[in-house]
């Protein structure tokens, strides 16, 4: 429920507290966004689009997929890794680019006394996400801007498959909080890559993303997860075309390719599961000429 985590959002546009007015999020300064009907808020401000959010067709995709149920044991490697994490009674779990929620609610159902906030560029996403768990409440933002997030409202940041804002990570978590960053390996889906014409993983993207966070962040373990999955063909097609590949894939090209798989088809999914505390800036002395100055 959005109610459940108005308390830590803030306005978009002046970083004022927000509450709920009816169908709208309003903060003391007057700007007002918009609550679906289906629970979530679009605070996007004016002017912004959205143009590499997730389409209903991803998302939909995603949701099949990910209700069958392939990825339920990575989604109990997050909840282990988060109730192993946070530290003290109650707060609030923000999933940065939470796509349809399924992990965030796996979590939930482990962090029985927090609630969760699930924000994504999508509002696809955020309309599923809305309804995946009795505690979340979803919101449609731009990662790559300041998160709508109170300062210190979270104990710990999700952040699965998704972009990563170092510095709006560590804004938004209290202090002693954590970052569960889950990132898929260099043979994650190996053996789809060349018939389907797929992306491949960067050997090298764990080096980056500890790069892009190490200003903000120090890791404290990396777990390595992967799992060998027998997908029927529908199976496969749907797991195409929730990621990124499906940007570039043409939809019947795909179909044609995936037809002519042998059934079922083995599949490696492997991941890498790393869990970051806020790192401690110090701050900066003031700048001395020389001795005596």
């Amino acid at each position: 429920m959005l109610d459940d985590v108005v308390d830590y959002l803030v306005c978009p546009i002046c970083a004022g507290e927000m509450a709920v007015a009816g169908a709208t999020l309003r903060c003391p300064d007057g700007h007002s966004f918009d609550i679906a009907r289906q629970g979530y808020a679009n605070l996007l401000p004016g002017g912004a689009r959205p143009h590499a959010a997730d389409t209903a067709a991803m998302i939909q995709a995603r949701e099949e997929f990910l209700g069958a149920g392939h990825f339920a044991a990575l989604a109990d490697l997050l909840a282990d890794r988060a109730a192993a994490s946070v530290r003290g009674a109650g707060g609030c779990v923000v999933d940065v680019g939470a796509g349809t929620g399924y992990f965030l609610a796996t979590v939930l159902n482990r962090l029985s006394d927090h609630v969760g906030l699930a924000v994504d560029l999508s509002k696809h996403a955020a309309r599923r996400a809305a309804r995946a768990h009795p505690r979340i409440g979803a919101a449609v933002c731009d990662a790559w801007r300041p998160l709508p997030v109170r300062s210190g409202a979270a104990s710990l940041v999700l952040n699965v498959c998704a972009p990563r804002n170092g510095a709006e990570f560590r804004r938004v978590l209290r202090p002693g909080g954590a970052l569960l960053v889950a990132t898929p390996a260099a043979d994650h889906l190996v053996e789809l890559v060349e018939p389907l014409g797929l992306l491949s993983v960067d050997p090298r993207k764990g080096e980056r993303v500890g790069a892009a966070l190490d200003d903000h962040f120090e890791t404290i373990g990396h777990t390595a997860y992967e799992t060998g999955l027998r997908l029927a063909r529908h199976e496969v097609e749907a797991l195409v075309r929730m990621g990124p590949s499906a940007y570039h894939v043409d939809p019947a090209e795909l179909a044609d390719r995936v037809a002519a798989l042998p059934e079922p088809v083995a599949v490696t999914a492997s991941f890498t599961v790393t869990t970051m505390k806020r790192r401690y800036h110090r701050p900066r002395l003031p700048a001395r000429d020389g001795p005596g100055s």
